[in-house]
């Protein structure tokens, strides 16, 4: 088993409900969910919208391989209604993201996944939320 760390967003449509959506199906595709931080309502990052952001972070125990669990939330994303990933650095409003932040201990940089996140120390919204569940984990 390996343990994950992923970051929830959404700021379209029911916010609560996008969450709860997810967190079930990250629970049946992508392994047990363990713990869960509080939401924090967020300003968007990168980028300007009226549409503030619901924001959590979870730990998760997964036998997924990192690519594995790449794919599930990606399809998880898809499934909640997301047709439109970030690209070239262009934020937009999304129904749910769905980011990998850390996966044990693994360090890895592939043109399809970064790990550890890439921005999750520059971002408030992931850390405050991961701080909660793991504050062993602060930079």
């Amino acid at each position: 088993m390996a343990t994950l760390y992923l970051s929830l967003g959404t700021n379209l449509g029911d916010r609560q409900k996008n969450l709860s959506l997810a967190l079930e199906l990250i629970g049946r595709e992508v392994g047990t969910v363990v713990s869960a931080s509080d939401i924090i309502e967020t300003d968007p990052w990168g980028f300007e919208s009226p549409n503030r952001f619901l924001n959590m972070a979870i730990k998760v125990e997964t036998t997924l391989q990192p690519l594995e669990v790449l794919h599930a939330t990606q399809e998880i994303e898809r499934k909640l209604g997301r047709n439109h990933k970030t690209a070239a650095g262009e934020y937009h409003d999304r129904l749910i993201d769905i980011d990998i932040l850390l996966y044990d201990n693994l360090v890895m940089n592939t043109p399809q996944l970064t790990i550890p996140h890439p921005l999750m120390y520059q971002r408030e919204f992931v850390m405050k939320p991961l701080a909660q569940i793991a504050p062993e984990l602060k930079k």
